[in-house]
């Protein structure tokens, strides 16, 4: 049974391929993310902010979520709102997935309408908080992210040829087993996504961990780089939820 399990690495593996995508990178630098500073907090005070149109927001070093911080951390940690509608717009032209493995810069004014730039520099979003209900966003978390700066991020794994992949032409469905894969290093190297294309992928064909190609300076936060990301299971199984292994 063991041809059941083979590998697509072999003659599969220059389609598991990721590469950042330089449309992104010219979108992400369009949207220059405008901010003030807020000096005050709580539900109350949020609350006037997202009435008055903006969303709470903060930015900070990502080792400040380590224990062992430094005083350089903390000055450069910021209390922020953001305006809505910018933040709106950019979601509209990102898929939301990408929103948070994309780097964006980033300008501090002192006040709304002010010219006076307190802090300038690149950042990436790590979390949107949003109501269950109505699907408001209520805030926005970023880290900074300069060239160099090695940081952790959750990167989306994209499928695409799924509409020409043999084995789905062949009664199969994709079980897709990953959704994301984590990397740690430098931030301008991070891919918003990673691109797997399957459209050569039989029956019990599957894509690995191990055949996705970063840049070499990323390292993969996984604990087994065997684990697939993806397999072509047979219609017959029945169930189409997502099966780990």
């Amino acid at each position: 049974m063991t041809h059941w399990w083979r590998s697509a690495a072999g003659h599969l593996r220059t389609v598991a391929v990721s590469r950042f995508s330089s449309s992104v990178f010219r979108r992400s630098h369009y949207h220059t993310i405008q901010a003030i500073p807020r000096e005050c907090t709580g539900s109350k005070v949020s609350a006037r902010d997202r009435m008055q149109g903006r969303i709470p927001a903060v930015v900070f070093f990502q080792n400040l979520l380590d224990k062992n911080l430094d005083g350089r951390s903390q000055s450069k940690k910021h209390l922020l709102t953001v305006e809505k509608k910018q933040i709106k717009a950019i979601l509209n032209s990102f898929d939301v997935p990408y929103f948070c493995s994309t780097r964006f810069p980033l300008q501090i004014r002192a006040g709304s309408g002010s010219s006076h730039l307190v802090e300038s520099g690149t950042v990436l979003p790590i979390k949107i908080h949003k109501d269950e209900e109505s699907g408001q966003i209520l805030n926005l978390v970023f880290v900074w992210a300069e060239d160099g700066m090695k940081l952790k991020v959750d990167v989306p794994v994209v499928f695409k040829g799924e509409d020409v992949c043999t084995g789905i032409q062949k009664g199969g469905f994709l079980n897709k087993i990953r959704p994301s894969l984590k990397y740690l290093g430098p931030s301008e190297h991070i891919p918003s996504k990673i691109v797997v294309d399957v459209s050569n992928l039989d029956i019990e064909d599957r894509i690995f961990i191990r055949d996705i190609e970063v840049h070499p300076s990323l390292k993969l936060l996984s604990k087994n780089e065997n684990m697939p990301i993806c397999k072509v299971v047979p219609i017959s199984l029945g169930n189409k939820e997502p099966i780990v292994e």
